[in-house]
């Protein structure tokens, strides 16, 4: 019997969930590398040409994860890409859209460190994300399983994604941006995370 005072254990994951799962860890532990001893002001300075910062780029990749594991659990309607009546992909791609969705606003948010937020908030939001995919992924009856993903013009007419996949893309995009906090990081102190 468990008791509060008990931890609950799981089921042992199969050694596919286990690799994907330690993958995916790894390229998380090289991203928050790169923002330990921060504080919230370096945390969103943008010390190169890009509009990149340390704690958006955390921030983003949290909500990426987050995102994505909702696509797992609900299918596309966890990822709609609307867009307002009377705007096209056309004004939207060439910056000329008379309004812009709100999916739209909150992708280029989360690349901030916004007033109020804090490095440490992002932090421990980033961990909560990490705690809910392992618990999605560790009941998943089947990493094949797949849902079409959401039209968009950057997804195929007719794509789908299984599990698997949208596994190995958060892996690949949470170490594409560890490489960019590596350089974030190195040109506003000098700190190497490797």
């Amino acid at each position: 019997m468990t008791t509060p005072t008990t931890p609950v254990t799981s089921a042992p994951l199969d050694a596919e969930r286990t690799d994907l799962l330690d993958q995916l860890t790894a390229a998380r532990a090289a991203l928050l590398t790169t923002v330990r001893g921060l504080g919230d002001e370096q945390a969103a300075e943008r010390p190169t040409a890009g509009a990149l910062c340390l704690g958006g780029l955390v921030k983003h990749v949290a909500s990426m994860e987050q995102a994505w594991l909702r696509f797992v659990v609900e299918g596309p309607s966890a990822m709609r890409y609307d867009l307002p009546e009377g705007v096209t992909w056309q004004d939207f791609a060439a910056g000329t859209a008379r309004e812009y969705p709100q999916w739209a606003i909150d992708h280029q948010l989360d690349f901030q460190l916004l007033p109020g937020e804090s490095l440490d908030g992002i932090v421990a939001r980033y961990a909560e994300v990490a705690a809910r995919t392992a618990e999605i992924i560790a009941t998943v009856p089947d990493l094949s399983a797949t849902h079409p993903l959401p039209e968009a013009p950057w997804n195929e007419p007719g794509a789908v994604r299984s599990v698997r996949r949208v596994l190995t893309h958060l892996i690949a995009e949470t170490a594409q941006h560890a490489g960019h906090a590596d350089i974030l990081r190195e040109t506003l102190d000098g700190q190497k995370s490797s």
